[in-house]
């Protein structure tokens, strides 16, 4: 298993921590900061689940006036991580 501590630009969050298998699916995705209630529920919704699937569906989401979102910067920290397997 991978563990990746990322840095998120742009939002709310100052960190970004989850666990990729040997199956490429995501396991204890934990933010640091932002909307604490909102990402613990993403969390939950993406365990388990196929990282590539999980990046797709995030990539591009925004929040309020900003271009990025805590979920987009998971996005790009998982296809950062897909990228080193």
């Amino acid at each position: 298993m991978k563990h990746v501590t990322f840095k998120p630009q742009g939002v709310c969050s100052v960190q970004i921590d989850f666990d990729i298998d040997d199956e490429k699916k995501l396991h204890n995705v934990v933010y640091v900061g932002g909307c604490n209630g909102n990402l613990k529920a993403i969390g939950k919704l993406v365990e388990g689940k196929e990282a590539e699937e999980i990046a797709e569906i995030l990539k591009g989401n925004t929040c309020g006036f900003r271009k990025t979102s805590c979920a987009d910067q998971l996005s790009l920290a998982i296809s950062g991580a897909l990228a080193e397997v």
